[in-house]
């Protein structure tokens, strides 16, 4: 079944523009930077606790190349889409298929570092469109090679994915197939009076994937990855360091949850709505 967020992928124009950004905006270094020579596209990859976080652009001629450039012309730099992980994609096919989804071939993955030459391999699985509903995702399982770890993190540096903020219009569709068929736990499913939307929580590897009702002018089922938060020690030393790089970031407030800090980003994102989060109990 599913058991992690793996990834989260944001398409960009320029790979090092995009590096230098989100170095300042987490206080970290990428722990990777290279290419999938089969898909022509490049990466540089963020690592925290529970997840890795991918900046994706087209440098060659392939599938990938061609997702990254037609998500650029129509919709801008932002995110592309996000990646569920399993260890045992044989059984986790076997689960689709009996659900009555018709599943393409299985597909090998590989990059190459740049910097080491160190290999990392992995074996993805593409989902039907009736699974995917609009949003780029698929199921991947890791071969070969491990990703670089970060040592420590800093208070002023960010540590953890808190939740992935998806919008859809069909809640009931989703949960058939994200509770249903990838055994992901659905931990709370509740109407918001205030805001007249339903809204579901979904918990994996400590990671929440934060599911709003969101009506709109599509015809079919529609689901879209709209945003991301994440957990931080210090939201002081998280602002203070943003602001002393020249970033822009909103005064920090109490958040919807009891407890909580929250604090938006406003520049250097390519274009993905980012919130901060520091947990005060």
């Amino acid at each position: 079944m599913v058991n992690s967020l793996d990834h989260i992928i944001v398409a960009v124009e320029d790979l090092e523009v995009a590096k230098n950004n989100y170095e300042k905006i987490f206080g970290l270094s990428p722990v990777w930077r290279g290419k999938h020579k089969d898909f022509g596209t490049s990466n540089v990859l963020f690592n925290f606790e529970n997840t890795y976080f991918e900046l994706l652009a087209s440098t060659g001629t392939g599938l990938g190349a061609e997702l990254v450039e037609k998500h650029i012309k129509e919709k801008g730099e932002g995110l592309l889409g996000f990646v569920m992980g399993t260890d045992d994609i044989n059984f986790l096919r076997t689960k689709i298929n009996d659900s009555g989804f018709s599943l393409p071939d299985l597909t090998s993955g590989e990059s190459i570092n740049d910097q080491t030459g160190e290999t990392r391999t992995w074996i993805n699985q593409f989902l039907p469109p009736e699974m995917s509903r609009g949003l780029f995702s698929f199921v991947i399982q890791h071969k070969t090679g491990v990703l670089p770890s970060v040592d420590s993190y800093s208070r002023s540096a960010i540590h953890r994915l808190d939740h992935a903020v998806i919008q859809t219009n069909d809640p009931d569709g989703f949960i058939k197939i994200y509770r249903d068929v990838f055994g992901i736990r659905l931990a709370l499913d509740k109407f918001i009076k205030a805001w007249k939307k339903r809204m579901l929580f979904f918990r994996t590897n400590k990671t929440t994937i934060e599911v709003i009702e969101e009506h709109g002018s599509e015809p079919e089922c529609n689901d879209t990855l709209w945003g991301l938060a994440w957990q931080v020690k210090d939201i002081v030393e998280v602002r203070n360091r943003l602001l002393k790089n020249n970033v822009e970031i909103t005064e920090i407030k109490e958040g919807i949850k009891d407890g909580t800090l929250v604090a938006t980003l406003k520049s250097h994102n390519h274009n993905v709505p980012t919130l901060f989060i520091e947990n005060k109990i």
